[in-house]
Protein backbone atom coordinates (compact mmCIF):
# COMPACT_ATOMS: atom_id res chain seq x y z
CA UNK A 1 0.00 0.00 0.00
CA UNK A 2 1.13 3.67 -0.93
CA UNK A 3 0.45 7.06 -0.36
CA UNK A 4 -0.10 9.27 -3.67
CA UNK A 5 -1.58 12.82 -2.99
CA UNK A 6 -3.01 12.05 0.20
CA UNK A 7 -5.06 8.69 -1.20
CA UNK A 8 -3.88 5.10 -0.26
CA UNK A 9 -4.09 2.39 -3.31
CA UNK A 10 -3.18 -0.90 -3.75
CA UNK A 11 -0.83 -2.14 -6.90
CA UNK A 12 -2.49 -4.66 -9.41
CA UNK A 13 -2.01 -6.47 -12.60
CA UNK A 14 -2.92 -7.59 -15.91
CA UNK A 15 -2.36 -8.63 -18.80
CA UNK A 16 -1.12 -4.79 -20.27
CA UNK A 17 0.82 -4.07 -16.98
CA UNK A 18 0.04 -2.43 -13.06
CA UNK A 19 -2.24 0.41 -12.18
CA UNK A 20 -3.14 2.09 -9.09
CA UNK A 21 -6.56 0.77 -7.10
CA UNK A 22 -7.96 2.88 -4.13
CA UNK A 23 -7.21 0.60 -1.48
CA UNK A 24 -10.83 0.93 -0.42
CA UNK A 25 -12.37 -0.44 -3.84
CA UNK A 26 -13.53 -3.70 -4.47
CA UNK A 27 -13.46 -3.52 -8.29
CA UNK A 28 -9.95 -4.01 -9.61
CA UNK A 29 -8.08 -3.05 -12.38
CA UNK A 30 -9.86 -4.08 -15.29
CA UNK A 31 -13.03 -2.47 -13.95
CA UNK A 32 -10.46 0.75 -13.78
CA UNK A 33 -9.65 0.50 -17.02
CA UNK A 34 -13.09 0.81 -18.72
CA UNK A 35 -14.32 3.18 -16.36
CA UNK A 36 -10.97 5.54 -18.38
CA UNK A 37 -12.34 4.21 -21.42
CA UNK A 38 -16.13 5.26 -21.46
CA UNK A 39 -16.68 7.90 -19.50
CA UNK A 40 -20.49 7.95 -21.99
CA UNK A 41 -23.55 8.86 -19.97
CA UNK A 42 -22.72 8.58 -16.47
CA UNK A 43 -25.67 5.54 -16.30
CA UNK A 44 -24.65 2.82 -13.96
CA UNK A 45 -25.83 -0.92 -14.70
CA UNK A 46 -29.34 -1.08 -13.07
CA UNK A 47 -29.63 -3.11 -10.18
CA UNK A 48 -31.77 -5.84 -11.46
CA UNK A 49 -29.06 -6.24 -13.63
CA UNK A 50 -26.79 -6.47 -11.29
CA UNK A 51 -28.84 -9.16 -9.72
CA UNK A 52 -29.34 -10.97 -12.70
CA UNK A 53 -25.32 -11.17 -12.93
CA UNK A 54 -24.57 -11.78 -9.45
CA UNK A 55 -26.98 -14.31 -8.82
CA UNK A 56 -25.45 -16.47 -12.10
CA UNK A 57 -22.05 -16.33 -9.99
CA UNK A 58 -24.09 -17.48 -7.21
CA UNK A 59 -25.09 -20.77 -9.21
CA UNK A 60 -22.07 -21.18 -11.13
CA UNK A 61 -20.10 -20.92 -8.12
CA UNK A 62 -22.16 -24.01 -6.29
CA UNK A 63 -22.21 -25.99 -9.06
CA UNK A 64 -18.78 -25.35 -9.85
CA UNK A 65 -18.17 -26.49 -5.79
CA UNK A 66 -20.19 -29.72 -6.14
CA UNK A 67 -18.58 -30.74 -9.47
CA UNK A 68 -14.76 -30.37 -7.77
CA UNK A 69 -13.18 -27.54 -10.22
CA UNK A 70 -12.96 -25.21 -7.34
CA UNK A 71 -12.66 -25.64 -3.48
CA UNK A 72 -15.97 -25.72 -1.16
CA UNK A 73 -14.04 -22.97 0.32
CA UNK A 74 -13.59 -21.04 -2.52
CA UNK A 75 -17.18 -21.99 -3.34
CA UNK A 76 -18.37 -20.94 0.24
CA UNK A 77 -17.00 -17.87 0.05
CA UNK A 78 -17.94 -16.63 -3.18
CA UNK A 79 -21.27 -17.41 -2.82
CA UNK A 80 -21.44 -15.52 0.52
CA UNK A 81 -20.23 -12.19 -1.29
CA UNK A 82 -23.00 -12.74 -3.93
CA UNK A 83 -25.68 -12.96 -0.90
CA UNK A 84 -24.13 -9.75 0.50
CA UNK A 85 -24.60 -7.75 -2.81
CA UNK A 86 -28.00 -9.88 -3.25
CA UNK A 87 -28.52 -8.02 0.36
CA UNK A 88 -27.63 -4.27 -1.05
CA UNK A 89 -24.11 -4.46 -0.30
CA UNK A 90 -21.34 -2.93 -2.28
CA UNK A 91 -23.76 -1.74 -4.79
CA UNK A 92 -21.96 1.90 -5.22
CA UNK A 93 -18.70 -0.61 -6.76
CA UNK A 94 -20.49 -1.54 -9.76
CA UNK A 95 -19.36 1.02 -11.52
CA UNK A 96 -19.24 0.21 -15.60
CA UNK A 97 -21.29 3.14 -17.92
CA UNK A 98 -23.60 0.88 -19.80
CA UNK A 99 -22.14 2.03 -22.84
CA UNK A 100 -19.10 -0.15 -23.13
CA UNK A 101 -16.82 -2.61 -24.36
CA UNK A 102 -19.12 -4.96 -26.61
CA UNK A 103 -20.85 -7.85 -25.41
CA UNK A 104 -19.95 -7.31 -22.02
CA UNK A 105 -17.23 -7.83 -20.81
CA UNK A 106 -16.47 -4.84 -18.91
CA UNK A 107 -19.38 -5.08 -16.82
CA UNK A 108 -19.12 -8.67 -16.33
CA UNK A 109 -15.27 -8.81 -15.12
CA UNK A 110 -16.89 -5.90 -12.68
CA UNK A 111 -19.17 -8.21 -11.00
CA UNK A 112 -15.66 -10.75 -10.91
CA UNK A 113 -13.92 -8.13 -9.25
CA UNK A 114 -15.84 -7.20 -6.96
CA UNK A 115 -17.18 -10.61 -5.73
CA UNK A 116 -13.52 -11.75 -6.05
CA UNK A 117 -12.43 -8.82 -3.11
CA UNK A 118 -15.42 -9.26 -1.01
CA UNK A 119 -14.19 -13.21 -1.29
CA UNK A 120 -10.85 -12.65 -0.44
CA UNK A 121 -11.85 -10.36 2.67
CA UNK A 122 -14.00 -13.08 3.68
CA UNK A 123 -11.16 -15.70 3.51
CA UNK A 124 -9.07 -13.04 5.75
CA UNK A 125 -7.00 -12.06 3.09
CA UNK A 126 -6.35 -8.38 2.00
CA UNK A 127 -8.24 -7.32 -1.26
CA UNK A 128 -6.03 -7.80 -4.71
CA UNK A 129 -4.08 -10.92 -3.59
CA UNK A 130 -5.68 -13.18 -6.88
CA UNK A 131 -3.59 -15.86 -5.93
CA UNK A 132 -5.92 -17.07 -3.82
CA UNK A 133 -9.41 -16.07 -5.41
CA UNK A 134 -9.01 -14.93 -8.77
CA UNK A 135 -12.40 -13.10 -10.72
CA UNK A 136 -10.80 -15.03 -13.80
CA UNK A 137 -10.16 -18.58 -12.54
CA UNK A 138 -12.32 -18.92 -9.93
CA UNK A 139 -15.40 -16.63 -9.95
CA UNK A 140 -15.49 -16.78 -13.97
CA UNK A 141 -14.46 -20.52 -13.89
CA UNK A 142 -16.04 -22.25 -16.80
CA UNK A 143 -17.74 -19.09 -17.78
CA UNK A 144 -17.48 -16.34 -20.57
CA UNK A 145 -18.74 -13.14 -21.21
CA UNK A 146 -20.76 -14.57 -24.14
CA UNK A 147 -22.77 -17.07 -22.24
CA UNK A 148 -23.14 -15.34 -19.10
CA UNK A 149 -24.31 -11.69 -20.26
CA UNK A 150 -27.33 -13.30 -22.55
CA UNK A 151 -28.30 -15.32 -19.57
CA UNK A 152 -28.08 -12.37 -17.35
CA UNK A 153 -30.42 -9.91 -20.10
CA UNK A 154 -32.66 -13.28 -19.50
CA UNK A 155 -32.90 -13.57 -15.99
CA UNK A 156 -32.80 -9.81 -15.41
CA UNK A 157 -35.94 -9.33 -17.84
CA UNK A 158 -37.33 -12.41 -15.72
CA UNK A 159 -36.50 -10.52 -12.67
CA UNK A 160 -37.90 -7.03 -13.62
CA UNK A 161 -41.45 -8.74 -15.08
CA UNK A 162 -41.90 -10.15 -12.43
CA UNK A 163 -41.06 -7.78 -9.59
CA UNK A 164 -42.52 -4.78 -11.85
CA UNK A 165 -44.63 -5.01 -14.42
CA UNK A 166 -46.98 -7.86 -13.76
CA UNK A 167 -47.79 -6.47 -10.73
CA UNK A 168 -48.62 -2.89 -12.33
CA UNK A 169 -50.52 -4.48 -15.00
CA UNK A 170 -52.34 -6.44 -13.04
CA UNK A 171 -53.08 -3.79 -10.27
CA UNK A 172 -54.44 -1.23 -13.32
CA UNK A 173 -56.62 -3.93 -14.92
CA UNK A 174 -58.14 -4.39 -10.77
CA UNK A 175 -58.59 -0.45 -10.77
CA UNK A 176 -60.22 -0.26 -14.44
CA UNK A 177 -62.39 -2.73 -13.73
CA UNK A 178 -63.92 -1.04 -10.41
CA UNK A 179 -64.02 2.30 -12.41
CA UNK A 180 -66.46 0.14 -14.84
CA UNK A 181 -68.56 -0.98 -12.43
CA UNK A 182 -68.31 2.66 -10.56
CA UNK A 183 -69.47 4.11 -13.91
CA UNK A 184 -71.70 1.34 -15.83
CA UNK A 185 -74.79 2.87 -15.64
CA UNK A 186 -73.63 6.23 -17.50
CA UNK A 187 -74.74 6.69 -21.04
CA UNK A 188 -72.12 9.16 -23.32
CA UNK A 189 -71.83 9.88 -26.50
CA UNK A 190 -69.31 7.20 -28.46
CA UNK A 191 -66.82 9.44 -30.70
CA UNK A 192 -65.47 7.69 -33.89
CA UNK A 193 -63.26 10.07 -35.94
CA UNK A 194 -63.67 12.33 -33.43
CA UNK A 195 -66.83 12.85 -34.56
CA UNK A 196 -70.13 11.64 -32.46
CA UNK A 197 -70.99 8.28 -32.50
CA UNK A 198 -73.59 5.98 -31.43
CA UNK A 199 -74.27 5.94 -27.39
CA UNK A 200 -72.25 3.69 -25.22
CA UNK A 201 -71.58 3.22 -21.21
CA UNK A 202 -68.79 5.41 -19.45
CA UNK A 203 -67.92 1.92 -17.78
CA UNK A 204 -67.64 0.02 -21.11
CA UNK A 205 -65.03 2.26 -22.05
CA UNK A 206 -63.47 1.94 -19.05
CA UNK A 207 -63.92 -2.25 -19.35
CA UNK A 208 -62.64 -1.87 -22.82
CA UNK A 209 -59.52 -0.93 -21.55
CA UNK A 210 -59.12 -3.41 -18.58
CA UNK A 211 -59.59 -6.07 -21.34
CA UNK A 212 -56.74 -4.23 -23.25
CA UNK A 213 -54.16 -4.43 -20.71
CA UNK A 214 -54.96 -8.01 -19.55
CA UNK A 215 -54.67 -9.07 -23.33
CA UNK A 216 -51.03 -7.88 -23.04
CA UNK A 217 -50.66 -9.66 -20.00
CA UNK A 218 -51.13 -12.88 -22.01
CA UNK A 219 -48.78 -11.91 -24.99
CA UNK A 220 -46.04 -10.75 -22.79
CA UNK A 221 -46.19 -13.69 -20.83
CA UNK A 222 -46.20 -15.78 -23.83
CA UNK A 223 -42.96 -13.83 -25.34
CA UNK A 224 -41.09 -14.52 -22.11
CA UNK A 225 -40.79 -18.20 -22.13
CA UNK A 226 -37.71 -17.69 -24.72
CA UNK A 227 -36.20 -16.10 -21.71
CA UNK A 228 -36.00 -19.68 -19.88
CA UNK A 229 -33.93 -21.29 -22.05
CA UNK A 230 -30.39 -20.83 -21.15
CA UNK A 231 -27.00 -20.45 -23.17
CA UNK A 232 -25.11 -20.72 -20.05
CA UNK A 233 -22.37 -23.42 -20.55
CA UNK A 234 -21.65 -22.45 -23.80
CA UNK A 235 -18.48 -20.93 -22.78
CA UNK A 236 -16.60 -19.00 -24.92
CA UNK A 237 -18.41 -19.90 -28.27
CA UNK A 238 -21.25 -22.60 -27.45
CA UNK A 239 -18.80 -25.46 -27.41
CA UNK A 240 -18.80 -26.17 -23.63
CA UNK A 241 -14.73 -25.10 -23.70
CA UNK A 242 -13.28 -25.68 -19.90
CA UNK A 243 -16.63 -26.92 -18.51
CA UNK A 244 -17.49 -29.81 -16.82
CA UNK A 245 -20.04 -32.17 -18.83
CA UNK A 246 -22.99 -31.89 -16.15
CA UNK A 247 -22.47 -27.99 -15.33
CA UNK A 248 -24.90 -26.39 -17.55
CA UNK A 249 -27.54 -28.43 -16.63
CA UNK A 250 -26.87 -28.69 -12.70
CA UNK A 251 -26.12 -24.70 -12.71
CA UNK A 252 -29.52 -24.08 -14.62
CA UNK A 253 -31.20 -26.31 -12.29
CA UNK A 254 -29.54 -24.19 -9.39
CA UNK A 255 -30.82 -20.51 -10.84
CA UNK A 256 -34.85 -22.24 -11.24
CA UNK A 257 -34.36 -22.74 -7.61
CA UNK A 258 -33.02 -19.29 -7.18
CA UNK A 259 -35.51 -17.16 -8.74
CA UNK A 260 -38.24 -19.70 -8.95
CA UNK A 261 -38.66 -20.52 -12.40
CA UNK A 262 -38.27 -23.21 -15.12
CA UNK A 263 -35.28 -22.68 -16.40
CA UNK A 264 -33.70 -24.95 -18.99
CA UNK A 265 -30.66 -25.50 -20.68
CA UNK A 266 -30.94 -24.31 -24.42
CA UNK A 267 -30.45 -27.61 -26.91
CA UNK A 268 -27.96 -26.21 -28.61
CA UNK A 269 -25.78 -24.12 -26.56
CA UNK A 270 -24.12 -22.17 -29.88
CA UNK A 271 -27.65 -20.81 -31.21
CA UNK A 272 -28.95 -19.82 -27.61
CA UNK A 273 -25.52 -17.32 -27.04
CA UNK A 274 -25.78 -16.26 -30.45
CA UNK A 275 -29.37 -15.29 -31.49
CA UNK A 276 -30.79 -12.13 -29.43
CA UNK A 277 -34.48 -13.47 -31.09
CA UNK A 278 -36.01 -13.62 -27.22
CA UNK A 279 -34.59 -10.55 -26.61
CA UNK A 280 -36.26 -8.82 -29.26
CA UNK A 281 -39.68 -10.80 -29.16
CA UNK A 282 -39.64 -9.30 -25.31
CA UNK A 283 -39.05 -6.01 -26.55
CA UNK A 284 -42.21 -6.37 -29.08
CA UNK A 285 -44.43 -7.23 -26.36
CA UNK A 286 -43.24 -4.08 -24.67
CA UNK A 287 -43.68 -1.86 -27.69
CA UNK A 288 -47.29 -3.38 -28.40
CA UNK A 289 -48.26 -2.68 -24.76
CA UNK A 290 -46.52 0.50 -24.64
CA UNK A 291 -49.09 2.05 -27.99
CA UNK A 292 -52.19 0.71 -26.63
CA UNK A 293 -51.30 2.86 -22.90
CA UNK A 294 -50.66 5.96 -25.24
CA UNK A 295 -53.76 4.89 -26.14
CA UNK A 296 -55.62 5.07 -23.01
CA UNK A 297 -53.18 8.03 -22.19
CA UNK A 298 -54.29 10.34 -24.64
CA UNK A 299 -58.45 8.80 -24.63
CA UNK A 300 -58.16 9.94 -20.37
CA UNK A 301 -56.92 13.33 -21.51
CA UNK A 302 -59.71 14.09 -24.24
CA UNK A 303 -62.41 12.85 -21.94
CA UNK A 304 -60.99 15.06 -18.93
CA UNK A 305 -60.25 18.46 -21.51
CA UNK A 306 -61.80 21.50 -20.43
CA UNK A 307 -62.90 22.34 -17.83
CA UNK A 308 -65.21 25.12 -19.85
CA UNK A 309 -64.01 24.47 -23.56
CA UNK A 310 -63.54 20.92 -23.76
CA UNK A 311 -65.65 17.35 -23.16
CA UNK A 312 -65.15 17.08 -19.31
CA UNK A 313 -66.53 13.78 -19.22
CA UNK A 314 -64.17 12.82 -16.83
CA UNK A 315 -62.45 14.41 -14.03
CA UNK A 316 -58.76 12.96 -13.45
CA UNK A 317 -57.49 14.05 -9.64
CA UNK A 318 -55.24 16.59 -10.29
CA UNK A 319 -52.13 16.37 -8.20
CA UNK A 320 -50.01 19.19 -8.65
CA UNK A 321 -50.73 23.11 -10.07
CA UNK A 322 -50.70 23.08 -13.80
CA UNK A 323 -49.50 26.16 -14.54
CA UNK A 324 -46.78 28.81 -13.44
CA UNK A 325 -49.23 31.67 -15.09
CA UNK A 326 -52.43 30.92 -14.90
CA UNK A 327 -54.26 30.42 -11.36
CA UNK A 328 -56.10 27.69 -10.63
CA UNK A 329 -55.30 25.60 -13.50
CA UNK A 330 -54.41 21.83 -13.53
CA UNK A 331 -53.15 19.44 -16.58
CA UNK A 332 -53.54 15.64 -16.75
CA UNK A 333 -49.66 14.88 -16.06
CA UNK A 334 -50.09 11.45 -15.04
CA UNK A 335 -51.63 11.42 -18.45
CA UNK A 336 -48.82 13.20 -19.69
CA UNK A 337 -46.22 11.31 -18.21
CA UNK A 338 -47.56 7.87 -19.76
CA UNK A 339 -47.31 9.01 -22.94
CA UNK A 340 -43.56 9.81 -22.64
CA UNK A 341 -42.64 6.96 -20.69
CA UNK A 342 -44.06 4.79 -23.62
CA UNK A 343 -42.79 6.65 -26.61
CA UNK A 344 -38.73 5.95 -24.87
CA UNK A 345 -40.29 2.21 -24.67
CA UNK A 346 -40.91 2.35 -28.65
CA UNK A 347 -37.43 4.16 -28.79
CA UNK A 348 -35.71 1.29 -27.12
CA UNK A 349 -37.49 -1.44 -28.65
CA UNK A 350 -36.23 0.60 -32.11
CA UNK A 351 -32.57 -0.04 -30.60
CA UNK A 352 -32.96 -3.69 -29.25
CA UNK A 353 -33.89 -4.36 -33.05
CA UNK A 354 -30.58 -2.92 -34.24
CA UNK A 355 -28.82 -3.91 -31.85
CA UNK A 356 -30.28 -7.65 -32.39
CA UNK A 357 -29.21 -7.61 -36.14
CA UNK A 358 -25.77 -6.39 -35.74
CA UNK A 359 -24.32 -9.86 -34.57
CA UNK A 360 -21.76 -11.33 -36.29
CA UNK A 361 -20.61 -14.97 -36.48
CA UNK A 362 -20.20 -16.38 -32.55
CA UNK A 363 -21.17 -13.47 -31.31
CA UNK A 364 -23.70 -10.26 -30.83
CA UNK A 365 -21.18 -7.42 -29.23
CA UNK A 366 -24.43 -5.08 -28.57
CA UNK A 367 -25.82 -6.77 -26.02
CA UNK A 368 -24.99 -3.96 -23.43
CA UNK A 369 -27.21 -2.14 -25.22
CA UNK A 370 -29.88 -4.83 -25.39
CA UNK A 371 -29.68 -5.21 -21.66
CA UNK A 372 -29.63 -1.64 -20.50
CA UNK A 373 -32.75 -1.21 -22.94
CA UNK A 374 -34.94 -4.30 -22.43
CA UNK A 375 -34.40 -4.27 -18.17
CA UNK A 376 -35.01 -0.70 -18.29
CA UNK A 377 -38.32 -0.58 -20.73
CA UNK A 378 -39.94 -2.97 -18.39
CA UNK A 379 -38.88 -1.31 -15.51
CA UNK A 380 -40.02 2.03 -16.28
CA UNK A 381 -43.12 0.71 -17.93
CA UNK A 382 -44.63 -0.94 -14.20
CA UNK A 383 -43.31 2.21 -12.38
CA UNK A 384 -45.44 4.34 -14.85
CA UNK A 385 -48.71 1.98 -14.76
CA UNK A 386 -48.20 1.94 -11.42
CA UNK A 387 -47.84 5.78 -10.78
CA UNK A 388 -51.01 5.76 -13.18
CA UNK A 389 -53.06 3.50 -11.48
CA UNK A 390 -52.34 5.03 -7.70
CA UNK A 391 -52.38 9.02 -8.63
CA UNK A 392 -54.61 8.59 -11.71
CA UNK A 393 -57.03 5.84 -12.40
CA UNK A 394 -58.56 5.23 -9.05
CA UNK A 395 -58.94 8.89 -8.31
CA UNK A 396 -61.17 9.56 -11.19
CA UNK A 397 -64.62 11.03 -11.19
CA UNK A 398 -67.32 11.07 -13.80
CA UNK A 399 -69.29 14.00 -14.72
CA UNK A 400 -72.61 12.33 -15.03
CA UNK A 401 -74.95 15.10 -16.56
CA UNK A 402 -72.24 16.36 -19.56
CA UNK A 403 -71.72 12.90 -20.58
CA UNK A 404 -75.81 12.06 -20.91
CA UNK A 405 -76.01 15.69 -22.22
CA UNK A 406 -73.75 14.71 -25.16
CA UNK A 407 -75.47 11.41 -25.41
CA UNK A 408 -78.61 12.70 -25.82
CA UNK A 409 -76.95 15.88 -28.26
CA UNK A 410 -75.63 13.18 -30.71
CA UNK A 411 -76.64 13.33 -34.10
CA UNK A 412 -75.74 10.12 -34.36
CA UNK A 413 -78.82 8.66 -32.65
CA UNK A 414 -80.25 8.70 -35.49
CA UNK A 415 -78.62 5.68 -36.45
CA UNK A 416 -81.33 3.48 -34.53
CA UNK A 417 -83.63 5.15 -37.35
CA UNK A 418 -82.67 3.44 -40.06
CA UNK A 419 -84.19 -0.06 -39.49
CA UNK A 420 -87.40 1.57 -39.12
CA UNK A 421 -87.07 4.96 -41.58
CA UNK A 422 -84.26 4.20 -43.99
CA UNK A 423 -80.99 5.32 -44.24
CA UNK A 424 -81.77 8.44 -46.59
CA UNK A 425 -85.27 9.60 -44.10
CA UNK A 426 -83.04 9.10 -41.10
CA UNK A 427 -79.70 11.21 -42.74
CA UNK A 428 -82.50 13.57 -43.74
CA UNK A 429 -83.54 14.29 -40.65
CA UNK A 430 -80.01 14.06 -38.98
CA UNK A 431 -79.73 17.02 -41.63
CA UNK A 432 -82.56 19.26 -40.80
CA UNK A 433 -81.46 18.83 -36.98
CA UNK A 434 -78.09 20.35 -37.55
CA UNK A 435 -79.47 23.39 -39.60
CA UNK A 436 -82.62 23.81 -37.54
CA UNK A 437 -81.22 22.89 -34.10
CA UNK A 438 -84.25 20.73 -33.42
CA UNK A 439 -84.11 17.37 -31.72
CA UNK A 440 -84.28 14.44 -33.36
CA UNK A 441 -87.45 12.80 -31.61
CA UNK A 442 -89.53 16.39 -32.44
CA UNK A 443 -88.86 16.49 -36.51
CA UNK A 444 -89.80 12.44 -36.63
CA UNK A 445 -92.71 13.08 -34.97
CA UNK A 446 -93.35 16.26 -36.90
CA UNK A 447 -93.05 14.59 -39.96
CA UNK A 448 -95.01 11.66 -39.01
CA UNK A 449 -92.42 8.75 -39.76
CA UNK A 450 -92.96 7.19 -36.58
CA UNK A 451 -95.59 7.12 -33.25
CA UNK A 452 -94.36 8.71 -29.71
CA UNK A 453 -94.51 4.83 -28.60
CA UNK A 454 -92.17 2.82 -30.86
CA UNK A 455 -89.64 6.32 -31.25
CA UNK A 456 -89.04 6.19 -27.69
CA UNK A 457 -88.73 2.27 -27.69
CA UNK A 458 -86.07 2.62 -30.83
CA UNK A 459 -84.56 5.96 -28.74
CA UNK A 460 -83.92 4.28 -25.54
CA UNK A 461 -80.43 5.27 -24.56
CA UNK A 462 -80.05 2.33 -22.04
CA UNK A 463 -80.91 -0.26 -24.39
CA UNK A 464 -78.73 1.59 -27.66
CA UNK A 465 -75.65 1.37 -25.50
CA UNK A 466 -76.02 -1.71 -23.99
CA UNK A 467 -73.46 -4.31 -24.86
CA UNK A 468 -74.73 -7.71 -26.32
CA UNK A 469 -74.08 -10.86 -23.71
CA UNK A 470 -71.17 -12.90 -24.45
CA UNK A 471 -71.51 -15.95 -26.79
CA UNK A 472 -68.03 -17.78 -26.87
CA UNK A 473 -69.86 -20.03 -29.82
Amino acid sequence: MSETTGAAYRIEKDSMGERQIPVEAYYGIQTLRAMENFPISGIKPLPTYVDACVLIKKATAIANGELGCISQELSHAIVQATDEVLQGKLRDQFVVDVYQAGAGTSHHMNINEVLANRALELLGEEKGNYKRVSPNDHVNYGQSTNDVIPTAIRIGGLLALEHSLYPALSDAVTALDNKADEFQDIVKSGRTHMQDAVPVRLGESFRAWAQILSDHINRIERASEDLMVLGLGGSAAGTGLNTHPQYRHRVAQILSELIDKPLRTAPHLMAAMQSMAPFVSVSGSLRNLAQDCVKISHDLRLMDSGPKTGLKEIQLPPVQPGSSIMPGKYNPVMAEMTSMVCFQVMGYDSAIALAAQAGQLELNVMMPLIAYNLIHSIEILGNTLSALTKRGIEGIEANRDRCLAYAEGSLALVTALNPHIGYLNAAAVAKESLITGKSLRQIVLEQELMNPDELATVLNLEQMSALPPFDAG
